[in-house]
């Protein structure tokens, strides 16, 4: 095994990602973990206070990159930078489904920390929606953006559209609907 000098936080993050990725949250173990970076389950003490630190750095970085995602879609859009928003959003989603999980469940990130991590992981959001709901709505405007989003992609990421049909053109039509509310709110 490599001496706990050898593992920096980040491999840890990184390898909790993978592992929660994996298994799920509810089955990462300290052991588990230790394991996967080399070490020795005691030495992750030496970094982080606990099971809750280690996930509370997970959904740091899993926040910092759906927001960098977000601003990435959003600058490469030209003109349809709603739809470009809402599939970088889904697409996060399917690609670590179980890490998206974490993000919206009891968080293990907290205080004035977890504030700053979701307020900067927004801002791609809010400044655009700026754009389309005016200042005054833009936040009304990102909250219902990550409803609508957060609600379809969990129900999708749980199978729970039973009816028959196609989901992608019915996401297709809610990110339509969105933005069209969006621009008749400001008229």
């Amino acid at each position: 095994m490599a001496p706990p000098s050898k593992t920096s936080n980040a491999a840890i993050v990184k390898a909790a990602r993978r592992l929660i990725e994996k298994h799920g949250v509810e089955n990462l173990t300290m052991e588990a973990l230790a394991t996967a970076v080399g070490i020795r389950a005691p030495s992750l003490y030496k970094r982080f206070s606990g099971r809750d630190a280690i996930l509370g750095a997970v959904e740091q970085e899993l926040f910092a990159d759906l927001g960098k995602r977000l601003a990435r879609a959003l600058k490469g859009a030209k003109d349809r930078k709603m739809q470009a928003a809402c599939h970088a959003y889904r697409a996060f989603a399917h690609a670590s489904p179980n890490a998206y999980r974490l993000m919206f469940s009891a968080s293990s990130l907290q205080g004035s920390e977890a504030e700053e991590v979701r307020t900067k992981a927004s801002m791609p959001v809010v400044e655009f929606l700026s754009g389309v709901s005016g200042i005054t709505d833009a936040l009304h405007a990102a909250r219902t953006f990550t409803a609508f989003l957060h609600g379809f992609v969990s129900m999708e990421l749980a199978r729970a559209f039973h009816l028959k049909g196609d989901v992608d053109q019915a996401f297709r039509y809610g990110v339509a609907t969105l933005e069209a509310g969006m621009n008749d709110a400001r008229r």
